[in-house]
């Protein structure tokens, strides 16, 4: 008797920083690929704000790779927001995903965009549009808060920033990141030092305008 082949999946993990832990959404999604059966081929993990352009979601471009590919049959995010907080980013992902016959599914609402016979689920497009917006939404109300709070600050006469001789030198600056500077003068680019390096691209960006040219 002929065994059945398990489900090749992909894993895909964003935070928006280095601080942020990715064990909870890591645990509960393989978790819940082990309980299905699937096989998972890769996990895929992005430090980077929601909000990055597209050509700095490596993560995103990797996986449509896979699927172009044929390689993976789903990809399993822990919710929307994870994906990009940008509604086009979010649908352009998906659109390209289902070119490919490749199912999203999204462990808060445990749902996929696809359903078992390869067709479209209708209510995962209607909850897709919905909590794309909402990421959306959640962005710009914490963008507004922070701009409050910072007007607030001043108006009291607060000062804003690093403490007087808490601000890093550039030298400072090029000890602390020396892997991302070794990556630099190695010629690896901006994002994908960023990768390697596990840190943001405006961190990145911010070595790299030290270095010397």
């Amino acid at each position: 008797m002929q065994r059945k082949s398990k489900t090749p999946v992909a894993i895909l993990i964003r935070v928006s920083t280095s601080k942020q832990e990715t064990a909870r959404q890591l645990g509960e999604l393989t978790h819940y690929a082990a309980s299905k059966g699937y096989s998972v081929l890769e996990v895929c993990k992005e430090t980077v704000t929601g909000d990055a352009e597209a050509d700095d979601r490596e993560a995103l471009k990797h996986l449509g790779e896979l699927a172009a590919a044929g390689k993976i049959q789903k990809v399993l995010v822990h919710e929307i927001s994870r994906i990009a907080r940008r509604n086009s980013i979010a649908h352009k992902f998906v659109e390209n995903l289902d070119k490919h016959g490749v199912s999203l599914y999204w462990h808060a609402q445990g749902i996929e965009t696809l359903l078992p016979n390869g067709k479209r689920n209708p209510a995962a497009g209607i909850m897709l549009a919905l909590l794309a917006e909402m990421a959306r939404n959640e962005l710009e109300v914490l963008r507004a808060r922070i701009a409050s709070g910072l007007a607030e600050a001043r108006r009291q006469g607060k000062k804003l920033g690093r403490p007087p001789g808490r601000r890093l030198t550039s030298a400072k600056i090029l000890q602390k990141h020396r892997d991302v500077v070794r990556l630099l003068k190695g010629g690896q680019s901006i994002r994908n030092a960023a990768k390697l390096a596990d840190k943001g691209v405006s961190t990145v960006q911010r070595v790299r305008a030290l270095l010397p040219v």
